[in-house]
């Protein structure tokens, strides 16, 4: 695999990422402090060679892992493995850049129908005649 596949004519090259493997977080024992298992990847969106349109829509992203300066910063730790952690983040960039070039389908701003007001003010008006019985009863 020399490229990450994004769709049919945008790939990334593996060259624009950096991966770096370092110890993993938390319980694990010995495994955990002797082997540096978990990979922390950069992806510099700006010095890419991604078509603008998804530079664009990746720098806009409010996304924790994007940084301030438009790095995006995957730290994978999920498996023991190396291998699996770096297919793993892998996959995330993936998965983000891709979720990038989804465009949201345009909202149409809708009224609500004469008969569902009415509904409403019925069940409203029927709720508080039903909270006005429970007060107390007069001998």
């Amino acid at each position: 695999m020399r490229a990450l596949q994004i769709s049919n004519q945008v790939t990334i090259p593996l060259t624009e990422i950096e991966i770096q493997a370092i110890r993993a977080q938390g319980a694990g024992g010995q495994n955990v402090n002797k082997v540096s298992s978990a990979i922390h990847l950069r992806f510099d969106i700006a010095a890419s060679s991604l078509p603008a349109f998804y530079k664009e829509r990746l720098q806009k992203l409010r996304d924790h892992r994007i940084s301030g300066e438009g790095v995006i910063i995957i730290k994978a730790q999920r498996f023991r493995s190396q291998d699996k952690n770096r297919e793993d983040a892998l996959m995330r960039l993936q998965q983000l850049v891709r979720s990038a070039a989804v465009t949201q389908k345009q909202r149409r701003p809708t009224k609500p129908t004469r008969s569902s007001q009415k509904k409403r003010m019925d069940s409203k008006t029927r709720r508080g005649h039903l909270k006005s019985l429970r007060g107390k009863v007069e001998t």
